[in-house]
């Protein structure tokens, strides 16, 4: 075993002009959340509770698409999924539809430690929390100024929103037939912009046990109902003895590649280590979807790898490394 590792991510896709005020918020907020999961790294918190510790704290603050701060249905609500997976014995829990849970991660961890299930949705787990006693709030509490005017740009343009924070060239007041002339496509239907912010985190404790969680509230003016990649177990998280992983990106193209699932499966059935294994599915398991990973194997490595103009990530290794990136 290699020592610990960690790493964090923002989400996968990056407006080019993205203003470097914004930049450098999201490069403190990744570093802050670094410090948090090493602290208690080096209180031998084992990897499972330090994923759950950094993603709720991700989930708190407003500034990344998940809890606070979380995208808008096409009615203007929030509805928000996670998931969390324990890599020891692949134990995993994962919610989706949530409408007042604060922390979306924990009441995936509470399906995971007090369920015989692994996967809560809609009503069902809205009223797994109450019985479990999480804080609940209203709805609004996630609802941002921002997102509302993004909803708005969104529903102006008859497209789904990626980047609802900073509006790229021809976003605002484009109609129907500019949106229909976007060469990103999601299921085989026209989007204007690429550019979720998903969290996730990713760790291995110094015992070499794997855990990965990842948190979102999915897309700017999304179908009510609308599940993606980040609550689904292999596609958007996945953790076994061997690695973790987190997935950040165009959901459906994550969904249907099991993107987090083929990290480990390379490693396991080619032998690749982890960055080859975490740089192979990105570039041949993607079906030119657009999406990011983050990755920690059982041996302390770290990696990350993306097929975007870029992706909020950061990472840690218990030797000293410590890296914030965007581009």
């Amino acid at each position: 075993m290699g020592g610990w590792a960690i790493a964090v991510h923002g989400g996968a896709g990056v407006d080019p002009n993205l203003p470097k005020e914004r930049q450098e918020e999201a490069k403190r907020l990744l570093a802050r959340c670094l410090d948090i999961g090493i602290s208690a790294l080096r209180s031998n918190l084992p990897a499972i509770d330090v994923v759950e510790l950094v993603v709720r704290e991700l989930e708190t603050d407003p500034l990344f698409n998940s809890g606070r701060g979380s995208a808008l249905t096409e009615k203007g609500t929030v509805e928000m999924e996670a998931s969390i997976m324990d890599g020891p014995k692949r134990r995993c829990g994962a919610v989706s539809g949530l409408t007042t849970v604060k922390n979306p991660v924990s009441l995936a961890r509470l399906v995971m430690d007090k369920t015989p299930h692994s996967y809560l949705a809609f009503a069902g787990a809205e009223e797994f929390a109450r019985t479990q006693g999480v804080e609940l709030v209203d709805n609004g509490y996630f609802i941002t100024e921002d997102n509302v005017g993004m909803l708005k740009l969104a529903k102006e343009a008859n497209s789904i929103l990626f980047d609802y924070r900073v509006p790229t060239l021809g976003t605002c007041g484009i109609g129907v037939g500019a949106a229909l002339e976007s060469p990103i496509q999601m299921n085989g239907l026209p989007i204007s912009v690429y550019a979720p912010e998903t969290v996730g985190c990713v760790v291995v404790d110094k015992e070499g046990r794997c855990a990965a969680a990842t948190s979102t509230g999915g897309l700017m003016n999304k179908m009510n109902g609308r599940i993606g990649d980040s609550p689904l177990i292999g596609s958007g998280t996945y953790a076994s003895e061997l690695v973790g992983v987190s997935c950040s990106g165009e959901g459906e193209a994550i969904i249907r590649s099991t993107l987090a699932r083929e990290v480990a499966a390379v490693m396991e059935y080619k032998g690749l280590n982890l960055q080859e294994a975490v740089d192979n599915v990105i570039k041949y398991r993607l079906d030119e979807g657009k999406a990011g990973v983050i990755a920690v194997s059982k041996n302390g490595e770290v990696a990350c790898g993306f097929n975007t103009t870029g992706m909020f990530r950061g990472c840690a290794t218990e030797d000293g490394f410590m890296e914030v990136g965007v581009w």
